[in-house]
């Protein structure tokens, strides 16, 4: 599978991230959908201290147990969370991060993450203070390169110019469209790559698409209404012509030069197999050109 580099850290992560929150807690059946993953050519793992208030890390710890130097592993840190109560709030201080690395450390059974993430943001943070801490965590080898996990342009904006982020996560698909007008081109400029989580919007770019319209587009996607929405996972299986929907979908968002890896989750085997598959198709120029007059230029609007 193809690598890219993560930003300039000398970090090489394969085109497709197995986004670890769907795994569940059978950790037998975690285990076989990360081996089938490794074995595949996927080389990097994403999860977060938040997911199950700390039980996912331990899951995905107790899974690469013994094969730690095969994969790149992620993290993300910023809620404050008592895992008693079930409750959390957003604490993105120095204290909070540094606690928070070493807690992730401890519950991943590993002496580093090769990436570390704020998980979210808002231009009210001490955005220097969590700099800081980040870059006090890289110093000390507990982390080799960090970044952010957000969809607010004027955060990302701010860790592009007081930073040395190599990475931002953000939504992005055919549905989701939003990055292409504001962040991509800054952060592909700055040398900046994207994690792209969110490739198949929910599910309804899948291969059980109508399925999941029919849960989750209730009320439309973003700016799209019911009727648009429905109108528009229409028009793009019409087009596929009876490719899988997720070959598209995939193949959209990794077309774009500034888009590292696309992040996707698998709570089976059968999944993992159905995307991995998707997820190494390419699309030609026409294909991509089609699907943007077929999909709307969203803007991002609430998320500043």
């Amino acid at each position: 599978m193809k690598q890219n580099e993560l930003g300039t850290s000398g970090i090489f992560i394969s085109e497709l991230t197995l986004g670890c929150m769907s795994l569940g807690t059978d950790l037998d059946k975690a285990r076989r959908i990360i081996d089938a993953a490794l074995d595949s050519g996927i080389n990097h793992l994403d999860t977060a201290d938040l997911y199950d208030f700390g039980k996912n890390e331990e899951l995905v710890g107790q899974a690469i147990r013994h094969k730690r130097q095969q994969l790149i592993l992620t993290s993300k840190v910023g809620n404050h969370f008592d895992p008693k109560t079930g409750t959390s709030f957003w604490d993105p201080s120095r204290e909070h991060i540094l606690n928070g690395a070493k807690e992730s450390l401890r519950r991943l059974g590993t002496d580093y993450l090769d990436f570390y993430m704020l998980h979210g943001g808002t231009a009210d943070d001490p955005i220097e203070e969590s700099i800081d801490a980040f870059e006090t965590l890289k110093k000390e080898g507990l982390i080799r390169a960090y970044g952010i996990s957000s969809i607010r342009p004027n955060v990302i904006r701010e860790y592009v110019k007081r930073s040395a982020i190599d990475g931002v996560m953000m939504q992005y698909s055919l549905l989701d469209r939003r990055p292409e007008e504001e962040i991509l081109g800054l952060l592909g400029e700055n040398r900046i790559s994207v994690l792209a989580r969110g490739p198949l919007a929910k599910g309804m770019l899948s291969t059980a698409a109508l399925q999941q319209l029919e849960k989750k587009g209730d009320s439309g996607y973003l700016d799209y209404s019911a009727k648009q929405l429905k109108e528009t996972i229409h028009k793009l299986q019409s087009f596929a012509g009876g490719r899988p929907l997720n070959e598209l979908a995939f193949g959209y968002v990794l077309r774009h030069p500034g888009i590292a890896t696309a992040v996707f989750g698998a709570s089976s085997a059968a999944q993992l197999e159905e995307n991995l598959a998707a997820g190494q198709s390419a699309l030609s120029d026409h294909d991509y050109d089609q699907l943007q007059q077929l999909t709307k230029q969203n803007l991002y609007t609430a998320h500043r």
